[in-house]
């Protein structure tokens, strides 16, 4: 397995005319917990023969400590990549250094403000990006604007986003598909992650809230740091994902976001945070005593429509569509001017790396294997 600094040239594969493109190559950023369930998924692909004749292979995969070659067993490159030593700054400069092409696909599999900022980038050079990264089309409107910019200069290159919302639920893409089928959005609210769902699921007071925070911290449904998820940022970002597949041109700072976190919380060291968790209690107590007094669940969602854009904890009625999900459903209302009376509910996991990984997966086939 060799490094950025001895990486080996393509091997020819005889002579090819001048308009003969060459074959697709894979590129990952990212060997986390995501980054490697997508390339164990790719080998189980590959492991059944004509199936896996469709998946380009790797060309190399990074991470911010190191770039490896993929030419051999990429699983193995995942854990060279992970056992890595830290480096100073930031992502090393492999973009032009490797040579990416047109036609190959770059999969940002990071949560990187950085990496997310290229997306338009290799957009506009002919380079496939398929995602997880929500930093791309979940950011400053400029970036978002310039990834659609960029799709529309070079009409064959494609943007596959499907993970950074719903893990892999048709939520993008039936909102795209409304839209270009004349239909408008009228408003979008919707319970976007999957730790908070699994939260308030669960929660009844007869446990401490910051109780079950752990037990999700433990089982890996939040974040290492749960004020993350706590926080209410990472579903302003999938809210600002969908209001933007639906034409709604949102800035970051015109979505209201009510915090779960109490200030004392939110400032603390990572070293201090289990220890205050316990802060959160009386709060989400009296807020489950009033939602129970009141026939009603708490669900903390995101909602955008001509009043305007929120995140937060709500309580909604026992027959409200977002009440129906399970443990990480994550579940999504949208209204428009066809589902006008009766909004259309899309529901499944919205959590986890396996169907993360898998929705980066499928949009990868479908850019290396387009169907008619």
């Amino acid at each position: 397995m060799s490094t950025v600094a001895s990486l080996p040239l393509p091997a020819r594969r005889g002579a090819r005319s001048p308009t003969q493109r060459p074959a697709p190559r894979l590129a990952l950023l990212g060997t986390g917990t995501v980054g490697g369930a997508f390339v164990a998924r790719c080998e189980r692909l590959r492991a059944r023969g004509a199936q896996g004749a469709a998946l380009p292979a790797f060309a190399w995969l990074s991470n911010s400590r190191t770039l490896v070659s993929g030419g051999g067993d990429p699983r193995r490159a995942v854990e060279e990549a992970r056992a890595a030593p830290a480096r100073a700054g930031g992502w090393p400069p492999w973009v032009e250094n490797e040579g990416l092409r047109s036609g190959d696909i770059v999969v940002d599999a990071t949560a990187s403000d950085g990496v997310a900022g290229w997306h338009s980038e290799w957009l506009a050079r002919g380079i496939h990006v398929v995602t997880a990264n929500k930093l791309g089309n979940g950011a400053d409107l400029a970036r978002a604007q310039a990834i659609a910019a960029a799709q529309r200069e070079r009409p064959g290159v494609r943007y596959g986003d499907s993970a950074t919302v719903g893990a892999g639920l048709p939520l993008l893409r039936s909102i795209r598909e409304l839209v270009a089928g004349g239909d408008r959005i009228r408003a979008v609210e919707g319970v976007l992650s999957g730790s908070l769902a699994w939260l308030f699921d669960r929660y009844d007071a007869s446990r401490a809230f910051s109780d079950l925070v752990r037990e999700a911290r433990d089982a890996g449904f939040t974040e290492p740091d749960p004020r993350e998820d706590l926080g209410g940022e990472d579903v302003r970002r999938k809210l600002l994902i969908l209001a933007r597949a639906a034409g709604v041109p949102l800035e970051p700072h015109a979505v209201r976001v009510e915090s779960l976190l109490p200030e004392a919380l939110a400032q603390a060291s990572p070293a201090q945070v289990d220890e205050r968790l316990g802060l959160l209690d009386a709060v989400l107590a009296e807020h489950q005593r009033q939602a129970s007094a009141d026939g009603a669940r708490l669900r903390f969602v995101g909602r955008f429509g001509d009043d305007g854009a929120s995140v937060g904890l709500r309580a909604l009625p026992d027959a409200h569509p977002l009440c129906a999900g399970r443990g990480t459903d994550n579940l999504v209302a949208i209204g428009s001017c066809r589902y006008r009376d009766q909004p259309l509910v899309i529901r499944g996991p919205g959590a986890g790396a396996e169907v993360t990984a898998a929705a980066l997966l499928d949009d990868v086939l479908r850019i290396a294997h387009p169907t008619p």
